[in-house]
């Protein structure tokens, strides 16, 4: 297609069970600015493509996003009838499945009828080029109990599926930013092989693709960085001019905050190499990108760089890894912590000594607590220890004021039975004793572990397929 002077894109969802409400103003906001126009999803994180598999494996219909056809009903017709494209991964294990749901609902909705183009070929164990896993090292990537081995696709097949027609385009794993870079390109006619093109769009979708995050979501921290309105924060746009230079605004909506800041956290996720970011599209260099407050919420981004594309392409494995348990119990009132403790020192004592088992104190030890408790018992956390020394004082003082301390059990398992005992030992608790324990909540769940692998990009070979 032909270059424009703008093209939009606008973020839906930032990962699987995002809000459900924010894709609509973003839509809106796409309308009322007019020119082409592009909505994408982002809901495929690594531990979320192994659960979709193991869905998928209980039911064949199954492995999509769960919340598919809640996300996107408010937006379709909407969206079909300004001509606004739909990208998404949300397709995760089964993109055939949610491209029939995506089919069905349109249908209830007495839409028009869409072209819904099903990406796939980043499902290695299915087509079989799993052997070809090697590790960052050129060494092959052992492939004991794997349930799933997905590469990273880049644009082009996006970018294929828009050519011929596509109103909404459904995909596994593909890179994040790519969900961005396709309509850019699609619509200025950019060609993938333009290394500062790629930049400027992989850029644009990094931005993009965490949602909430650029528009002040993760960004807020009360009394140092404020946010307006976070109950109604709105989701992100960027408008692409066809010389890669583009600004980041937001949707529709009366929250959030788009500043330098924002953008520049945002810009600096999860990037290692800020001269080497790695994606199946471009190899991006933002050492010397410049960005601009150039209107309220309004952030001109431009000096991208780009340099050939790798020439593996990153792939997510993953591995069954046994079973989790765990469950909370509640202890309020006086002499909390130290019933809390005790409960705590019990439920130790009656596991066998190889079981692996995390013991939290939540209110006063679980985000810096550790797996063996080695934090927690220095502090004088554990019942065993005795309360001398400072941290015996401190440990002392903290039960006199704490009156309210939430006791988490988690156990990690090869096998089922030894998981469950996390729950089991939790809910004897009620009248086992210590006094007083409350609100108890487990759960039991096969447990996968996520390594990451790659492939040479010539092994691996993309489909594009129409579900009408």
């Amino acid at each position: 297609m032909g270059a424009h002077d703008t093209v939009r894109v606008g973020c839906g969802a930032g990962f699987s069970g995002d809000r459900l409400d924010a894709p609509l103003p973003v839509v809106r906001s796409l309308i009322a600015s007019g020119g082409p126009a592009a909505i994408m999803f982002e809901t495929l994180g690594e531990r979320t493509l192994a659960l979709a598999q193991l869905a998928r494996l209980e039911n064949p219909d199954h492995g999509y996003e769960p919340l598919l056809e809640r996300m996107l009903e408010p937006i379709l017709e909407p969206c079909l009838a300004h001509g606004i494209r739909i990208l998404g991964n949300f397709g995760q294990a089964n993109p055939r499945a949610a491209a029939r749901a995506i089919r069905a609902l349109g249908k209830r909705l007495g839409c028009r009828p869409m072209r819904i183009a099903v990406v796939t070929g980043d499902d290695l164990v299915a087509s079989g080029a799993v052997s070809g896993l090697e590790d960052g090292h050129g060494t092959p990537l052992p492939l004991g109990n794997v349930i799933c081995a997905n590469a990273y696709l880049g644009a082009a097949p996006l970018v294929e599926a828009l050519a011929a027609g596509a109103d909404v385009v459904v995909t596994g794993r593909v890179a994040d930013p790519s969900l961005a870079l396709a309509p850019f390109a699609h619509f200025h006619g950019w060609s993938l092989d333009d290394p500062m093109m790629a930049a400027a769009g992989t850029a644009a979708g990094h931005l993009l693709e965490c949602g909430a995050q650029v528009t002040g979501g993760y960004y807020a921290d009360p009394g140092f960085k404020d946010v307006p309105h976070p109950e109604r924060i709105a989701y992100p746009v960027v408008a692409m001019q066809a010389d890669g230079r583009f600004v980041v605004g937001k949707g529709d909506d009366i929250g959030g905050l788009v500043n330098r800041h924002t953008v520049t956290e945002q810009l600096l996720y999860e990037i290692h190499d800020p001269s080497s970011y790695l994606t199946p599209d471009v190899t991006l260099d933002i050492t010397e990108v410049a960005l601009s407050e150039i209107g309220s919420d309004q952030v001109r981004v431009e000096g991208a760089r780009g340099r050939e594309k790798p020439r593996t392409l990153k792939v997510t494995v993953g591995h069954e890894a046994g079973w989790f348990g765990e469950a909370e119990i509640s202890y309020a009132g006086p002499n909390a912590l130290d019933r809390a403790r005790l409960a705590l020192d019990v439920v130790r004592k009656r596991l066998p000594s190889d079981i692996r088992m995390r013991g939290d104190l939540i209110g006063v030890a679980s985000v810096f607590n550790d797996d063996d408790g080695a934090w927690l018992a220095a502090r004088g956390g554990d019942a065993t220890l005795s309360r001398r020394g400072d941290a015996g004082a401190a440990a002392g003082a903290a039960s006199r004021l704490l009156q309210d301390v939430r006791l988490r059990i988690a156990i990690s398992a090869p096998d089922r039975a030894t998981a469950a005992r996390a729950p089991e030992e939790v809910l004897a608790l009620y009248c086992a004793g210590p006094a007083g324990g409350g609100g108890i909540r487990s759960s039991l769940r096969r447990r996968i572990s996520t390594t990451s692998g790659y492939i040479r990009r010539e092994l691996v070979r993309h489909t594009v397929e129409f579900v009408e």
